[in-house]
């Protein structure tokens, strides 16, 4: 039995059932991975469960809402851009508030603003939402109490310029870690994020707009879903068997969950555009979808981290791969075993 609990990798896509794809039987077992004392390869991320799920959620239902804002008010949709101008300060301000939360204490993010590093997503998605938050948060408060319109336009124009960094920036932070399932899929991924939170913006719209103003949500919720729901295509496609993180246990489970409640809200919204009820639960639908997309994101990459094979696996492929290319051999950074001396 290997540390990874009975899993085995299946490299060149064989099945559970020792075979291949082309149905050919295996004559040698399946190669199973171990590791020292029965320990994962890397670290499992100790971000905790809801706050950094919730995080991501929230942060991305803020930025894309303020794009929907700017919108709805250059089309003349004032109680449209009133709720989107709402839902992105107000979803900044849970993300910044599960952010905190789950750094344990609030001057942890006062001190990533000391400096300023293209390198680190961190350290660029903290000056990010230092700059949107006050953005969306002058936006809203302008547009609800009606004081200086000229520095409330001003600030929903710099909150939409800001709002597609704050959905995608933390599908790059992610993707920027040794977590299998999250690095493996850094091609996709700001695609899935950015759609979901487009998905989740439209929601939140049709959710608390009337009917008559809210036909750009409804059209930001359905751009937003196909995004989503083809990103995910092509990140299980490319992966192969290592797309299993997403596809299995909880995590499978969440995004499958997900999938369903945005072709129910995708259905309904296109077909209530006249019943506010309909609009309502369809909104509802789209944003629980995108709520379950980040927790089962998140549960792919913990679960991912857990098991060598989908540490391994990627390392030797990536090692064969340039061991191939010209002028590269063995020599070339591959040794006894196959493994490498760096990444």
């Amino acid at each position: 039995m290997s540390a990874a609990g009975g899993r085995h990798a299946r490299p060149g896509g064989a099945s559970r059932n020792g075979r291949g794809r082309g149905g050919e039987q295996f004559m040698v077992p399946r190669a199973e991975f171990r590791s020292y004392y029965g320990r994962p390869v890397i670290k499992e991320p100790v971000w905790k469960e809801p706050d950094v799920p919730a995080y991501l959620f929230f942060g991305g239902l803020a930025g894309a809402s303020s794009v929907l804002a700017a919108v709805a008010q250059l089309t003349g949709r004032p109680r449209l851009a009133r709720a989107a101008k709402a839902a992105g300060l107000g979803g900044i301000s849970l993300s910044s508030l599960a952010l905190v939360n789950d750094l344990g204490r609030p001057a942890r993010f006062h001190h990533m603003l000391r400096v300023f590093k293209l390198s680190s997503p961190m350290s660029v998605g903290s000056w990010i939402l230092s700059a949107y938050g006050p953005a969306a948060g002058t936006a809203a408060l302008c547009d609800i109490t009606g004081l200086l319109p000229a520095a409330g336009a001003a600030a929903t124009a710099g909150a939409a310029l800001l709002g597609p960094a704050v959905t995608t920036y933390t599908a790059v932070l992610l993707c920027d870690t040794a977590v299998p399932a999250w690095h493996e899929a850094h091609r996709e991924m700001p695609y899935v994020f950015a759609g979901s939170a487009a998905s989740a913006a439209g929601g939140f719209a049709l959710l608390a707009a009337p009917p008559g103003e809210a036909e750009p949500a409804r059209r930001l919720a359905i751009l937003g879903s196909a995004v989503e729901l083809t990103a995910k295509q092509f990140l299980e496609r490319r992966l192969g068997p290592r797309a299993e993180p997403y596809q299995e246990g909880r995590a499978g489970a969440l995004l499958r969950a997900g999938e369903i409640l945005t072709a129910a809200g995708l259905a309904g919204a296109g077909l209530s555009r006249r019943s506010r009820a309909g609009s309502a639960v369809s909104g509802l639908a789209l944003l629980a979808a995108s709520a379950l997309t980040r927790f089962g994101i998140f549960e792919a990459g913990r679960i991912s981290a857990r098991y060598p094979e989908y540490t391994i696996v990627p390392q030797r492929e990536r090692l064969q791969a340039r061991a191939a290319r010209p002028g590269h051999g063995p020599a070339a950074g591959v040794y006894s075993g196959g493994m490498s001396r760096g990444r």
